[in-house]
């Protein structure tokens, strides 16, 4: 067997020099720069997407199961109604969290 691609190895491929660093960022132009993480306000937004996409989802599958027209409306209507009460209870929170310049931790967190 003959070629560039034989079981002993003989001919493999060195990998590709790496770029020189940026000398303004000293950074190399291929490395991506580190992902930030989120902040609370995009998980929260996150988290309401996903809730109403499922909102839309699960009566969709209830139909596809045979599940009656009344009994999908009902489970969309209870799940939109869970929805917007989590989506308000985190806007609040986050709105408390602004006011008190970050999260609550449990030595921070008033009683009563």
């Amino acid at each position: 067997m003959s070629g560039p691609a034989t079981r002993t190895g003989a001919h493999r491929a060195t990998p590709p020099a790496a770029p020189a660093p940026d000398p303004r960022s000293g950074r190399s132009p291929r490395t991506p720069s580190a992902p930030s993480a989120p902040s609370a306000a995009d998980t929260a937004t996150d988290v309401v997407r996903w809730a109403a996409f499922s909102c839309f989802l699960v009566p969709v599958v209830l139909l596809w199961y045979g599940t009656s027209l009344a009994g999908a409306a009902g489970t969309a209507f209870g799940l939109a109604a869970v929805t917007a009460a989590c989506r308000v209870l985190l806007r609040r929170s986050e709105r408390c969290a602004a006011q008190r310049g970050g999260r609550h931790t449990r030595s921070g967190t008033p009683v009563g």
